[in-house]
């Protein structure tokens, strides 16, 4: 095993971010058949005024997950393993063939629905350096009530974790955070408290939706955002996208596993380069290339030349 792909979550979004997707084919069609399965042109998406509604956001970094994969699998680059934070499972769920893309834009567009309904204002999530999990949890519950709950939700690495919850709740964090010694504390770009208990009621009728979808196993390992585990079986992916909004995503655990598994090569599709930026200063042996920051042809030509595929 040798290359992963990787798609990136909410929070990555950016103004244009739909069409600065690679010029190719693949792209096209691919923007042209969710346009006709959602009845709308996914290019109006990436508006600055359209990427503060959840559901556009979702929407958006889906499209351009599966877009710019099938672009470089056109192309020859083909994963090894596959593995999404947050939003970013059901890009890696289409890419290793377990999700049909069709499927895929039904259930991201009713998980998105009912993240905004359930907590249309007041709740977010902020990214806390410098202090390690336990230490975060520390401050959560010291922090923590009934009317401004938080919690931790994603390990991104020993000491970048990120809390979700209610704004109130989230200040008080951030502010006990710094007193403790973080060294930055970042209100991130998410209206809503993702990977916490909170959504326990969604990732409930997200498992119902699932159970009515066609599935398949996949073509290559999926990495669970739950347990940060290798899955090989459709049922079990199943549970990993439909739980994943209820339950903190373990992404540095997901990367030390693709490491385990022999993975030297990870490319972050569109868009931007969050994950790579994660990941570089905390694994130093292997190689993180942005998509978005290069191009298809110097991927398949330092990948391919590499691995002599």
């Amino acid at each position: 095993m040798s290359i992963a792909f990787l798609f990136p979550g909410q929070g990555s979004q950016s103004a244009g971010m739909l069409n600065r997707l690679p010029a190719h084919t693949t792209v096209n069609e691919t923007l042209l058949q969710a346009s006709d399965a959602l009845g709308f042109d996914v290019r109006k998406l990436d508006t600055e005024e359209a990427l503060q509604s959840t559901i556009n956001t979702q929407l958006a970094l889906f499209i351009a997950g599966v877009a710019s994969a099938r672009a470089l699998q056109a192309e020859g680059v083909i994963p090894d393993a596959v593995a999404g934070m947050s939003i970013g499972t059901f890009a890696a769920a289409v890419t290793c063939k377990t999700l049909k893309f069709s499927d895929g834009l039904d259930v991201v567009k009713k998980r998105s629905e009912l993240m905004e309904k359930s907590f249309p204002e007041g709740y977010g999530m902020s990214a806390i350096v410098g202090l390690t999990e336990r230490q975060v949890m520390n401050v959560v519950a010291e922090c923590y009530s009934n009317s401004a709950p938080v919690f931790v939700s994603n390990i991104n690495g020993p000491r970048q974790i990120i809390v979700s919850g209610s704004c109130s709740g989230l200040e008080k964090v951030e502010k006990s955070a710094i007193q403790k010694g973080a060294r930055k504390v970042d209100r991130l770009k998410v209206t809503v408290p993702s990977h916490c208990q909170l959504f326990e009621p969604v990732a409930d009728e997200l498992s119902a939706m699932m159970k009515t979808l066609t599935l398949q196993d996949p073509s290559v390992p999926y990495i669970s955002n739950v347990r940060a585990r290798p899955l090989r079986k459709c049922l079990p992916i199943a549970d990993d996208l439909s739980r994943n909004v209820a339950h903190g995503v373990r992404w540095y655990d997901s990367i030390s596993i693709l490491v385990e598994l022999g993975c030297k090569d990870f490319i972050e599709l569109n868009p931007g380069n969050t994950l790579c930026r994660l990941s570089r200063e905390l694994f130093e042996e292997e190689r993180f290339i942005s998509l978005d920051e290069t191009s298809i042809d110097y991927i398949r030509q330092t990948i391919l030349l590499t691995h002599n595929r």
